[in-house]
């Protein structure tokens, strides 16, 4: 499990092809949100010129989502500059060479994350996902409701 200490968008696909590379008999799975991808998601395509078959799962939400949850919370339904209007990454996937699909609904992920680990080859699914649900523990209105509620 690698992951990036300082917060920094971006570091994902890149760390999964060179952890592919420093370990090819691992399985190594990036998970990476729509606006991180859009930062170094062309890695991609290195994955597929140095046959490093990295599985990436872009976590679509159409938003900076951490950015985001810190404007609601801090200056509650006034956010800025947060919201995305993504390409279809399957897509950008396929151009790159690699293997590529969009998944979505919840049932359908198991199969399309094994049809991606078998793909023997660079694979990105991509995973449409609520944008209220900002983190696996709360909703956006939630925390939105709670910053209204401590001014």
């Amino acid at each position: 499990l690698l992951g990036a200490t300082n917060g920094a968008m971006g570091y994902g696909v890149p760390a999964a092809v060179a952890a592919k590379v420093a370990q090819p008999d691992r399985v190594v799975v990036a998970c990476v949100g729509d606006g991180g991808f859009g930062m170094t998601g062309q890695e991609l395509a290195t994955a597929v010129a140095l046959d490093a078959p990295i599985v990436v799962l872009v976590f679509d939400n159409g938003m900076y989502g951490t950015i985001r949850l810190h404007q609601e919370r801090h200056y509650p339904g006034r956010a800025i500059g947060t919201d995305l209007g993504g390409p279809d990454f399957a897509a950008v996937a396929r151009a790159c060479g690699a293997f590529g699909e969009t998944v979505n609904n919840t049932k359908a992920f198991m199969p399309a994350l094994e049809l991606a680990l078998a793909a023997g080859r660079p694979a990105l699914r991509h995973l449409r996902v609520d944008p209220e649900a900002i983190t696996t523990r709360t909703t956006l209105s939630a925390v939105r409701a709670a910053a209204q509620q401590q001014r």
